[in-house]
């Protein structure tokens, strides 16, 4: 069943209960008023009746009526009917009959129904009040009845109960009807939403919008702006989901390709090994001498290589720890005696340039709320990067202080980059064009290193130009220490 079905059935049941409840109101309300005129007639003529009566209980009661007031009751067209206990006699008025009208009489006291009630006889209607008679202590002696002929007030109350039902079924009718027309016509714009998503589903063409119809405020324009924000956003989500499965296809392309040429050299100087010492070692013309210094090259190539794969998985391990959103363990670090640490180890790097450190007094009394390997890690990434590309010249370490952040200047001399490469030099595998088949490397430093300064609420800014050298400037945030409750700055 459509929603628009749906919606005129339960609006059309809804009036239809409203009409019936307004029905019978109205009903009730006509068929009390219609016959209280009537029961107020009949009770006041019961009381004006003087009955009187002749005899005894022994030989029997007589109940008479004066003729004048049967005859006034006879003039207001009203029945009278007096019903004798004591000797089964039954008295009526003469027009009861002279038109042939039976009331149905009680034949003893508990027959008795006081009060007013209803009576058809030969397909009319009467309203009769019944009454007993009582002689002093109390004794139920038999009963009186007026009744008056009610045949035009229930010809009235038919007629107004037919009109009711009938005209609640053509207004249900035509409510259903109209309801129908209106709905369709209401949630035609959802038909239309409905079209529309469908041809951006087959069409997967999310860039495309539903087009807004009726005024801003009713409740379909603002079904239609909620969809089309939904499909902005499902846009925005698709195309970074997108990128992200081209960074993880280009991340997976270069990670085979700089493990398969450590693997292929380990290989290659296995299967030399193998012909040289085990399979061919009689066959080959090599002196024992010459055997022995090509074997030593050879497990100094796979020695070179495996560390090579070695530092690399490691690498990928970290990012990998990155993208399950791994916690850090951080606690408050003296941020100079940190630096200074990393200053004295750096110098044993394999370098060509100059190690100068530079002014490091900001770094007094900074306390930085983070992980000390990391940071040293990162602080290591950084200054072996300089060293890499600096062929001569130098590579310098300061330290500035700004607000509420503390920065760790690393500068170098060396060939630098092209300002167009900057965006994307922390991109996993990335190396700038003039590094590549120069410098040896992975590609993942930078991108460790990036994910170590989120982590820790920094950020990098870079400087450089080619030929002229590149600067790095990490700025981490300061952090008070409080009777050992940390409050970052």
């Amino acid at each position: 069943m459509s929603i628009r079905l749906r919606l005129t059935v339960w609006y059309s049941a809804l009036l239809a209960f409203t009409l019936f409840l307004f029905g019978v109101a109205i009903y009730a309300f006509a068929d009390y008023n219609v016959y209280k005129e009537v029961k107020n007639d009949l009770e006041q003529q019961l009381d004006k009746l003087p009955i009187y009566s002749e005899g005894d209980l022994w030989s029997g009661l007589n109940f008479e009526l004066p003729q004048s007031d049967v005859l006034r009751l006879e003039y207001e067209q009203l029945f009278v009917q007096i019903v004798n206990f004591t000797n089964g006699q039954v008295k009526g008025s003469s027009n009861l009959y002279d038109n042939d009208i039976q009331l149905k009489t009680p034949r003893k006291a508990g027959e008795i129904k006081s009060g007013f009630r209803k009576e058809f006889d030969k397909g009319y209607e009467f309203v009769v009040l019944e009454k007993a008679l009582e002689r002093k202590g109390g004794q139920i002696v038999g009963a009186i009845q007026v009744a008056r002929y009610t045949g035009v007030e229930g010809r009235f109350i038919r007629e107004l109960k037919s009109v009711l039902i009938i005209s609640s079924m053509v207004t249900v009718v035509l409510a259903f009807s109209l309801g129908l027309f209106l709905a369709q016509k209401s949630l035609r714009p959802i038909e239309n939403i409905i079209r529309a998503t469908d041809r951006i589903q087959k069409g997967a063409d999310l860039s495309v919008r539903i087009r807004r119809e009726g005024p801003p405020e009713d409740e379909i324009g603002q079904l239609t702006d909620t969809i089309n924000n939904m499909l902005g956003r499902m846009e925005t989500f698709y195309n970074e989901l997108d990128e992200a499965y081209r960074a993880q296809r280009r991340f997976v392309s270069d990670a085979s390709h700089e493990l398969r040429t450590p693997l292929t050299t380990i290989r290659g100087n296995v299967d030399l090994l193998e012909k040289m010492w085990i399979n061919e070692a009689k066959t080959l013309p090599f002196t024992e001498n010459e055997r022995n210094q090509m074997s030593m090259e050879a497990l100094s190539d796979i020695a070179d290589e495996s560390r090579r794969m070695s530092r690399l998985i490691n690498d990928m391990l970290s990012l990998a720890r990155a993208d399950a959103g791994a916690l850090m363990e951080k606690s408050p670090q003296d941020i100079k005696l940190l630096v200074e640490e990393v200053v004295r180890r750096a110098q044993f790097l394999p370098r060509k340039a100059e190690w100068v450190i530079g002014d490091t007094a900001a770094l007094e009394g900074a306390v930085v709320h983070g992980n000390k390997d990391y940071l040293q890690q990162m602080l290591f990434i950084f200054i072996e990067n300089a060293f890499k590309y600096t062929q001569a010249g130098t590579v310098s370490l300061e330290a500035i202080r700004q607000d509420n952040q503390v920065g760790l200047k690393v500068q170098d001399t060396g060939m630098g980059m092209n300002e167009r490469e900057v965006p994307y030099i922390f991109e996993r595998f990335y190396r700038a064009d003039v590094s590549r088949g120069v410098t040896s490397g992975t590609g993942l430093g930078l991108s460790i290193a990036k994910w170590i300064i989120d982590e820790h609420r920094g950020s990098v800014e870079v400087m450089t130009q080619p030929e002229q050298g590149t600067t790095f400037i990490i700025w981490l945030p300061l952090t008070v220490v409080d009777e050992a409750n940390l409050h970052p700055v």
